[in-house]
C-alpha cells in the first residue's frame, strides 16, 4: 500500500466515527479500483458533506468534481452508489449492475471506481415528559426506526429533527424556548388549543416564533388513546422530516382534539415562518467539456457579459477565456 494513503485514511476513518456519533449526514467515498495514471489508489477515502465540502482524497480536481456531484445526489436519494469515472473514449472497466458511469473529458487518463455510501443517522426526536403520551411517542418512534432522547429542558441534542413537548404542564415553557433557540425544525406542544395558546402567551414569542410551534400537536385523525395520539404526533414529525419543513395542516392536532379543541386554520404568517430544507449546492454545466459542475466557493469561473460561467477545472476556464479573446 502506498505510504501516502495511510495517514489520510486514518484521518478519514476517525472523522467518520466522530460524525456518526454527532449524527451529521455525510457520504463516505472509497476508491475501489484505480487504473494508472490516476493519482488515487484503491483504499483512498474521503468524506463529502451536505454543502459539497470534501475531506480526504479520492483523485485530482477533475475526479473530485465528479465525486462531489454524485455524492450529493446519493445523499439526497439516501442509497449507496458505485461511481465509475472514465476519461473520454475509455471503456476499460466492465459494466456492473447498479453502477453509474461518468465520462470525464478532463481526465488525463486512467479510470476510477469509487463506492459512495451515504451515512444518514435516523431522525432524532426530543421528547419532554413522562406522561402516557410521551411514553407512547418514544415507543412508536422506535418502531419507525427514529431515535429519541429526553435531555430537555436542560439542553437540546445536536441535529434534533423534532421536539415533542408532552409534559402536560411540566417543563413546557423552558423546553419550547430551548427548541426554538436551537432552530429545531419541528416543535410540537401536546395541549388543547386554548391551553397551548396560553403557554405560548407566557413565552412572549414574536409572530415568527409562535408560528413555529405546532399546538395542538399532531395531525387530526380522531385519536383518543395515548398510542393513537402518539401516532398522530409522529405523523406530523414524519411529514416534517420528509419535506424538510413543518408538516402542512399539522396544527389541526389530534392531541388537541382529544382534549376537546377543534381544528385550527393555518395563517399566512405560519406558512412564511416555516423552516425550509437545506438547499443543495447549485449545479452548472461546464461549456467547454460539458461536465456537470457543483458550484463551490473555489470552483473556477468567469464572468462573461454579466453572466457567471462555471468550469470543472482551471484548464477549461483558460480554454474558454482564450475563445472569448479570439
Amino acid at each position: 500500500m502506498s505510504t501516502s494513503v495511510t495517514p489520510v485514511s486514518r484521518t478519514v476513518s476517525e472523522r467518520v466515527l466522530d460524525l456518526a456519533a454527532r449524527r451529521v449526514p455525510f457520504v463516505h467515498a472509497t476508491v475501489v479500483r484505480a487504473q494508472v495514471p490516476t493519482s488515487a489508489h484503491p483504499g483512498d477515502e474521503a468524506i463529502v458533506y451536505e454543502d459539497g465540502t470534501i475531506d480526504g482524497f479520492v483523485g485530482g480536481v477533475c475526479a473530485e468534481g465528479s465525486v462531489r456531484t454524485a455524492a450529493l445526489g446519493a445523499l439526497s436519494d439516501g442509497g449507496p452508489l458505485l461511481l465509475r469515472v472514465l476519461p473520454e473514449g475509455e471503456t476499460a472497466f466492465p459494466e456492473s449492475p447498479g453502477a453509474r458511469v461518468v465520462v470525464n473529458p478532463c481526465l488525463s487518463g486512467g479510470a476510477l471506481e469509487i463506492f459512495l455510501r451515504p451515512v444518514l443517522p435516523p431522525p432524532l426526536i426530543e421528547v419532554v415528559g413522562h406522561t402516557p403520551v410521551a411514553d407512547a411517542v418514544v415507543a412508536l418512534a422506535g418502531v419507525l426506526g427514529y431515535a429519541t432522547a429526553r435531555s430537555l429542558p436542560a439542553s437540546v441534542s445536536e441535529n434534533t429533527a423534532a421536539v415533542v413537548v408532552a409534559g402536560h404542564g411540566r417543563d413546557e415553557e423552558e423546553s419550547i424556548r430551548a427548541a426554538l433557540d436551537a432552530g429545531v425544525p419541528h416543535v410540537a406542544l401536546v395541549a388543547s388549543h386554548r391551553r397551548g395558546a396560553a403557554v405560548l402567551d407566557e413565552l412572549d414569542l414574536d409572530e415568527a416564533e409562535r408560528a413555529r410551534v405546532v399546538t395542538p400537536a399532531g395531525i387530526d385523525i380522531g385519536a383518543r388513546t395515548a398510542p393513537e395520539i402518539a401516532l398522530s404526533i409522529l405523523a406530523g414529525v414524519v411529514a416534517s422530516v420528509r419535506s424538510g419543513a413543518a408538516a402542512p395542516g399539522s396544527p389541526t392536532g389530534a392531541a388537541g382534539a382529544a382534549s376537546g379543541a377543534g381544528p385550527r386554520a393555518r395563517g399566512p404568517a405560519e406558512d412564511a415562518a416555516e423552516p425550509t430544507a437545506q438547499a443543495l449546492p447549485r449545479q452548472a454545466e461546464d461549456p467547454v467539456c460539458g461536465m456537470t459542475v457543483t458550484v463551490m466557493p473555489d470552483t473556477p469561473h468567469l464572468s462573461a457579459d454579466g453572466t457567471d460561467v462555471w468550469f470543472c477545472s482551471p484548464h477549461c476556464r483558460k480554454h474558454y477565456a482564450e475563445g472569448l479573446v479570439d
